[in-house]
């Protein structure tokens, strides 16, 4: 009889060598920034390398499968959007033209996909500066001109008006655009039907955020490309609080959305335009788009066939489907796909292209073909990946393992996806629990996916545990400081971690749990914030358009501003903290980093703070992302671990530790 036996080293957790190094997470790992089908069918993309300072590239689909990619944008350019901060929908595909937003003077500029040695040409004015914004465009072939939406900071960019507006196309000179639509705070969406005689937008005012409430209009352009009559097609009825989104108009001229006036989820819906009367077209408690904090959210597309179908992906207990709804019939079909995470999709000649990630696939953009009568895929290949060299590190991936927890509510629970260390070389000793790191999500309207993130797999395959949890947040900086304590007790009372070695991270708003947990909790003994919010007052003041009402709408008034700020709670520090800044972030500007940094300084703390030039809200070089989290790795290691690193890396200097 044979045995076989597994050699491992044993060594602390924390401390095990793994392939999946800062520069793997930092190289490979590259966003998306969208995707559109030109005049040949061929996919066109929009991607972020981090190993070219983020710079944003749009990709051409190969000619044939095997082939090469074809980068579209010149090096000299960049391909992003700065409006409302947060930018999405940066670019346009028409045909064999595509039309985008340059990143160093925001200007919009078109290009010819089919001759590339041709330079884009710029389509709006030179203002000596990145101070005027274009996203969210759709190309007006009855007037040629291109419509979007323009947010304009040469007055404030604290308060800069946002408006639809129509650009000129085919003059020798460039022409100054020209507002088409006016007066609320914030327009998304502008869509014409296939006439060009009638377009569909959403608009919302302050304190509101998209998911709170919105308005859907349509307007009736007329015969010099004016709008002579608008209607309110959803949003206006006092009776119901609703958030109508993603306007879409059929080949037929009908007016499809969605919205979450019935049953509090975000359903499909079509508008009766001659009742103007909105009817459902499938009912389903589940989401059926994301929260717009960027432009272009895209979660439908209408399938070409003989019957009215719409191929979508909705969301219902924390995983994502991909369905085909009859219109006519009012039934859903799932289609079997290997994603239980979906973002956007784009309609293909005969086939959908889905943005989706699962717990062993990365952010990824698969071609999904189907059979005749659209019921199933019979093809289903990736054309792009986030994280093309992932696959090479399977053995090294820790699966997330879904956790409920009771919360501080009677009767209430929450999430979390708890990844444990996994190392196919290493392992502890018995009687060694693995140190936690849990982070807290952005937003906070968002939430946690258990999709195949190599910046988790940095942490799990050197023997750290790591949990997600994943809850809307309602009263913030007491409901999510609650929840990640209760999550981490959990975790203790089950035998799963070392209480001793605890520390929580977080970027933006999880950087503001991370602080208030620290400030008001006794849970943790470290923590990491990246471009977190230390003073709630300072944030309202001081924050991007976008959000400068969101925080009251999360917290309360000025006392309440003032209480869970963790800036006036400084004394309440005890354990280590290291903060990440970027110094061009507009939406939590640096000062709050560096006055949460002095302030535990001075009280004698353990703190360090690194500043990246040339960074926003989010890391977006390869170096910066390597580096963050080198150094919270060690930082977490030298102060609370009890270990020593496998890698190679020169920590920062620690202040009042060093």
């Amino acid at each position: 009889m044979a045995f076989s036996t597994a050699s491992f080293t044993t060594a602390p957790y924390g401390s095990w060598k793994s392939p999946i190094t800062g520069d793997a997470v930092s190289g490979a790992t590259k966003d998306l920034g969208g995707s559109a089908v030109d005049g040949h069918g061929r996919l066109i993309w929009l991607e972020f390398r981090p190993l070219e300072s983020g710079r944003g590239v749009l990709v051409l689909e190969p000619e044939k499968t095997g082939g090469e990619a074809v980068d579209i944008t010149p090096k000299e350019f960049g391909v992003r959007t700065l409006a409302q901060e947060y930018g999405g929908a940066a670019f346009t595909v028409s045909g064999d033209v595509v039309f985008f937003a340059n990143y160093n003077d925001q200007r919009l500029y078109t290009q010819s996909i089919t001759s590339l040695d041709d330079p884009p040409v710029p389509v709006t004015p030179d203002y000596g500066g990145p101070v005027v914004s274009y996203a969210d465009g759709i190309l007006d072939v009855r007037f040629n001109r291109f419509l979007c939406v323009r947010e304009d900071r040469r007055e404030s960019s604290l308060n800069p008006p946002t408006t639809i507006v129509s650009i000129a196309l085919g003059s020798k000179d460039v022409q100054e655009p020209v507002v088409l639509v006016g007066g609320s705070d914030f327009y998304a969406y502008p869509r014409l039907d296939s006439k060009s005689e009638r377009i569909a937008w959403i608009q919302w005012n302050h304190p509101n955020m998209p998911w709170d409430k919105t308005e859907l209009w349509v307007g009736y352009i007329s015969e010099n490309g004016e709008i002579y009559k608008r209607v309110c097609v959803a949003g206006n009825d006092p009776s119901l609080v609703e958030s109508p989104t993603e306007p879409k108009w059929s080949s037929e001229g009908e007016l499809f959305f969605i919205t979450d006036r019935e049953n509090g989820f975000w359903n499909l819906h079509k508008w009766i335009e001659s009742e103007n009367k909105v009817v459902s077209v499938y009912s389903l408690e589940a989401e059926f788009t994301r929260p717009l904090w960027t432009f272009g959210v895209n979660s439908y597309e209408f399938v070409q066939s003989s019957k009215k179908l719409i191929a979508c992906s909705y969301r219902q207990h924390g995983k994502s489907y991909l369905g085909i709804v009859d219109v006519e019939g009012s039934e859903l079909t799932v289609i079997d796909f290997p994603c239980t995470d979906i973002n956007n999709i784009t309609s293909g000649d005969n086939c959908l292209y889905v943005e989706g990630a699962s717990e062993v696939l990365p952010s990824s953009v698969a071609k999904v073909t189907f059979d005749d009568d659209k019921s199933k895929a019979v093809d289903f290949n990736i054309i792009w990946s986030s994280s093309p060299d992932s696959l090479k590190y399977s053995s090294y991936i820790s699966k997330p393992e879904l956790i409920e927890f009771p919360t501080d509510v009677p009767g209430q629970n929450a999430y979390a996806y708890f990844y444990p260390p996994s190392n196919p070389d290493f392992q502890a000793s018995e009687e060694e629990k693995p140190p936690l790191l849990l982070k807290s999500h952005g937003g906070p309207t968002q939430e946690t996916r258990g999709i195949l993130n190599l910046s988790v797999q940095y942490w799990t395959s050197r023997g750290y545990g790591r949990a997600y949890r994943e809850r809307l947040l309602r009263q913030w900086g007491i409901v999510d400081v609650n929840d990640c304590c209760s999550c981490a007790t959990y975790l203790v009372e089950s035998g799963k971690v070392d209480k001793e070695r605890l520390c929580i991270m977080g970027g933006s708003a999880g950087g503001y749990t991370t602080l208030a947990v620290l400030a008001f909790r006794n849970t943790f003994q470290a923590g990491a914030s990246l471009y977190g919010i230390a003073d709630l007052n300072l944030l309202r003041a001081e924050t991007h358009k976008f959000e400068s009402h969101y925080v009251e709408n999360l917290v309360g008034d000025d006392k309440d501003m003032y209480e869970r700020s963790p800036i006036n709670h400084v004394d309440d520090f005890s354990c280590p903290i290291i903060i990440f800044q970027g110094l061009e972030d507009k939406v939590v500007p640096p000062d709050q980093a560096e006055k949460i940094y002095q302030a535990v300084k001075e009280k004698g703390v353990p703190v360090a703070l690194v500043e990246y030039e040339g960074e926003q809200h989010g890391f977006r070089k390869a170096e910066n992302i390597k580096n963050t989290i080198e150094q919270e790795m060690v930082f977490f290691a030298r102060l609370i671990g009890h270990f020593d690193v496998a890698d190679d890396i020169t920590p920062v200097k620690i202040d009042n530790f060093d």
